[in-house]
């Protein structure tokens, strides 16, 4: 049963945060493509980064407004729900970012709230390489009302899952992933590094990073339909669906939805057998 006592402060909407400074090196993308098992050459060389590398300048930024909104005595019942990346031009060594985030908007459902963050990722000079829309979702949290805005949709049609898919690309989760993936991502929470944590929050081991999945579906995407080449990603956006776990086998499946103005749009998701670990994925490549 959803508690419906919990108040989100309206008054937090709104309000970007103090922006974060990060410059991004070749070793820094480097690591982060090694630690996902990314094939690609010109991201394992850090000539130039994965689309999913782009949550990590922004890390630092991007779960503060969520504070602005959300009461400290919930925070336990957070969980990750959607990640939808906005690409302008991708990050490359050198550069010199800045990010700030705020929250634009809140839903209460009979199954949990979501909180909506916008995320803006420019350069040094005022160039805008990146927006991004963060969901997060507070498990068996009702509070009775929408505020707001929430991030463009991107759901899956589920007749495509009718037909054959266009193409598909396998990845394997390492028993070591999450070990590998936390440095280089920056993301320090123990559920993906400590065995006994996560046990005591009712897992039953060590959980991968959603968006390491989410950076293996985008190579996976990359390779597949768009030459391998980043510079062609528009947008690139999933739901966390299940957990995954080191030692998963995972198959990525992409459906071609349609071009408009010299982009394609496709549908994907990522399964674990039968089940779908990331859905309602959208790809956004420009042909």
């Amino acid at each position: 049963m959803a508690d419906t006592a919990v108040v989100f402060d309206e008054t937090g909407l709104d309000t970007w945060s103090d922006e974060e400074r990060f410059e991004v090196t070749r070793e820094r993308i480097a690591e982060y493509a090694a630690a996902t098992n990314d094939p690609i050459p010109a991201h394992l060389k850090g000539d130039v980064a994965p689309p999913v590398f782009a949550i990590v300048p922004v890390f630092e930024a991007m779960m503060m407004p969520v504070i602005d909104v959300a009461p400290m005595s919930i925070f336990g019942r957070v969980v990750h729900g959607e990640q939808d990346f906005h690409f302008h031009r991708p990050i490359r060594p050198g550069d010199k970012l800045v990010s700030r985030a705020k929250a634009i908007g809140f839903e209460g459902k009979e199954n949990g709230t979501t909180i909506t963050i916008l995320i803006e990722c420019r350069s040094e000079d005022g160039e805008l390489v990146n927006e991004q829309y963060l969901t997060a979702f507070f498990r068996n949290i009702d509070v009775g009302k929408q505020v707001g805005d929430a991030a463009p949709a991107h759901r899956f049609d589920a007749a495509l899952a009718e037909q054959p898919p266009l193409a598909t690309a396998s990845a394997h989760v390492d028993d070591d992933q999450t070990f590998r993936y936390s440095p280089a991502s920056g993301d320090p929470v123990p559920l993906h590094l400590d065995e006994q944590v996560a046990k005591d929050a009712g897992l039953p081991g060590i959980i991968a990073h959603g968006l390491c999945t989410m950076a293996m579906s985008s190579w996976g995407v990359l390779t597949e339909v768009a030459g391998a080449d980043v510079a062609r990603l528009r947008r690139f956006a999933v739901r966390f669906s299940k957990l995954v776990f080191p030692g998963d086998d995972l198959e990525t499946q992409i459906w071609k939805v349609g071009s408009k103005n010299g982009v394609t749009t496709y549908a994907f998701r990522t399964v674990r057998g039968d089940d779908v670990v990331l859905g309602d994925g959208t790809a956004e490549i420009a042909d």
